[in-house]
């Protein structure tokens, strides 16, 4: 088993729980702004803001007195509470304010189903369940007779955080304070639920030790490259789900770290855009599928505006100039050459720069996870002047493991091991972690945590490399591995993932196990296809009509020929089918954090599988 393993930070381990962080800098730093929200009505009325600062002192009072209102709520030591909402202030609020009484939050996407609602309410034998609105109200209320230990539904959009804080009013802050500090390390902070791209999801035990772990890990490695060049004080907006501990980790890092955190509810341009512009972030978490929009949007902008030519050449500087220089990082080259450099300067000050506006101007450091980045994608992101960090984790590791590190990166790979963390590949190519930030086991299922934990180490389910420099690839899933009739094995992630490349294809999946070649259903991003028609003359038609289309089939049949060059015949798509419509939750075929359900897909779309296998 070849292995890595980054030193952990010098100095003592964190004790306590999450929200003594809080506390602590409320005490040390009163005016230090840790939260900007969206302004109530009066305020917005009095002031024409749209957002509101609150400092530390501000947030510890506002936690203190939700804690004491859910005492009064019958929430105990050890209860579990669901939080089903968007990413919102209040999931913030709440969770500390759980954590400030030893209760453990239970996260439920908003989009889930009445049925994954009952699994994860009952299972964890949740008290209460705060939700956002009356959709999210009904859906609990849907399958509450299921839940007997279920005593109250909280509604965010009928004032319910008032209405709890006012219950709370004659309780004493010592009550809080003394529930706060019988919270250890190894107390159970969340139970996260896995996104069951395979089956029925599992609740992961995550303590308040390992999120810590996790947080300060990423403040060791990374804080500082975090920081604003201008010297601002670091800022973030979090966008992507809270119910993810992705978003999770990061909310307690900047808690942590004294950063500003700003929240937006919705991953669109109507909702985003005027956030990055207010809150002017520093840096930003994001997944490849947020950069492949923005660069897509970015291109068809610039297709509408006869500037096309001029955005492709800017592009490929861009990828140029940053390959080249991770070349000379590690000693491969000279770096950028003399005209290399002459013309990635031109394009900085009339294309680069306008670039990085749409983000707010002030990001220099973009952290990407959750699923394969493609390199070209991530050099060109790092060409036009972000520091742009690729990771890796799971929800079983409280988030990133792994993490390219500032002034190193390696585009293409997750990076190594964060501080106090190691990495080794099994001799079949599993991928197993070990460090501070692995998690307990899984809630009810101790033979899946007995198959899961060996003496510390955890093995994700992933297959990968470790370069001599100890960095990490990922190949694909070990489960998701595709043998063909002929007896060939391939993981599908990386030819899916130079499909996708291509700016009409929204989405692939190969298949092929016990076929005689390899094939691949493809769906089309509607507004990219809106735009190749539009270019073309023609307006918007019938999706089969558009499908069938010998145009636009040679055109995604360019891309799979692309794809193909990268693997060899007996690997490579031999036919592909497009489908009217993406892949989408509300049908079942990805989970909430955008993952592709393989086998519910194979099944949606068996008799176009077969189709593509006829004779």
């Amino acid at each position: 088993m070849r292995e890595f393993t980054t030193p952990a930070p010098a100095g003592p381990p964190a004790a306590g729980g999450l929200a003594d962080s809080l506390y602590d800098t409320a005490e040390r730093s009163p005016a230090l702004v840790q939260l900007t929200r969206r302004a109530d009505r009066a305020r917005r009325a009095a002031t024409g803001d749209a957002w509101q600062d609150i400092t530390a002192a501000d947030f510890r009072d506002q936690v203190l007195a939700l804690a004491k209102g859910l005492l009064t709520r019958g929430v105990r030591y050890g209860d579990r509470v669901a939080l089903m909402s968007r990413t919102r202030y209040e999931w913030t609020l709440f969770d500390y304010a759980l954590w400030s009484i030893g209760a453990i939050s239970v996260p439920v996407y908003p989009t889930a189903a009445a049925e994954q609602v009952r699994w994860i309410l009952a299972e964890t034998q949740a008290v209460a369940c705060l939700v956002e609105d009356e959709d999210h109200a009904m859906t609990v209320g849907a399958v509450c007779d299921a839940l007997p230990d279920l005593t109250g539904i909280w509604q965010l959009d009928r004032d319910c955080v008032e209405a709890i804080v006012e219950d709370g009013h004659g309780v004493p802050d010592s009550l809080v304070h003394r529930q706060r500090l019988g919270v250890t390390t190894d107390t159970v902070a969340t139970v996260v639920y896995t996104s069951g791209t395979t089956g029925r999801p599992k609740g992961c035990l995550i303590t308040h030790g390992a999120l810590a772990a996790a947080a300060d890990a990423l403040l060791d490695g990374w804080g500082e490259a975090l920081r604003d060049t201008g010297g601002h004080p670091p800022c973030t907006v979090l966008f992507l789900p809270l119910a993810h501990v992705y978003g999770r980790m990061v909310q307690i890092a900047s808690i942590r770290g004294g950063f500003r955190i700003g929240h937006v509810a919705e991953v669109s341009t109507d909702a985003l855009l005027p956030a990055l512009a207010a809150l002017r972030p520093t840096f930003l978490l994001v997944v490849p599928y947020v950069l492949d929009k923005v660069f897509q949007q970015t291109r068809r902008t610039a297709e509408e505006a006869g500037r096309g030519e001029l955005l492709e050449q800017a592009r490929q500087v861009a990828v140029d100039w940053a390959a080249a220089r991770e070349q000379r990082t590690f000693g491969h080259g000279p770096g950028p050459g003399t005209a290399l450099r002459l013309r990635h300067l031109a394009y900085e000050r009339t294309v680069y720069q306008r670039l990085r506006t749409v983000f707010g101007g002030r990001v220099r450091a973009l952290m990407c996870g959750g699923s394969t980045l493609d390199r070209e994608l991530g050099l060109f992101f790092a060409g036009i002047g972000f520091q742009l960090f690729e990771g890796y984790g799971l929800t079983e590791t409280s988030a990133a493991v792994t993490g390219n590190p500032p002034g190193r990166s390696k585009i293409g790979s997750v990076g190594r091991p964060v501080p106090g963390a190691t990495v080794a590949i099994a001799d079949d190519g599993e991928v197993w972690v070990r460090g501070p930030g692995v998690f307990g086991g899984y809630l009810n299922h101790p033979r899946c945590t007995a198959e899961s934990l060996f003496e510390g180490w955890f093995g994700t389910g992933d297959l990968g490399s470790l370069d001599e420099d100890g960095y990490l690839t990922i190949t694909g899933r070990k489960k998701d591995i595709i043998v063909t009739s002929s007896g060939k094995n391939l993981a599908p992630a990386a030819l899916e993932v130079r499909v996708e490349s291509h700016p009409l294809v929204s989405q692939c999946l190969v298949v092929g196990d016990d076929r005689p070649y390899v094939a691949a259903l493809i769906t089309l991003d509607p507004a990219a296809l809106a735009h190749w028609l539009k270019r073309r003359g023609r307006g918007q038609a019938d999706p089969w009509t558009v499908l069938a289309d010998e145009d636009l089939h040679a055109e995604v049949q360019r891309a799979v020929a692309a794809a193909n060059t990268a693997v060899s015949r007996a690997e490579s798509i031999r036919a592909f089918r497009l489908l009217p419509r993406e892949f989408g939750v509300e049908q079942g075929l990805m989970t909430p954090s955008l993952k592709l359900r393989r086998a519910a897909i194979v099944e949606y779309y068996a008799a176009d599988i077969e189709e593509l296998y006829a004779p």
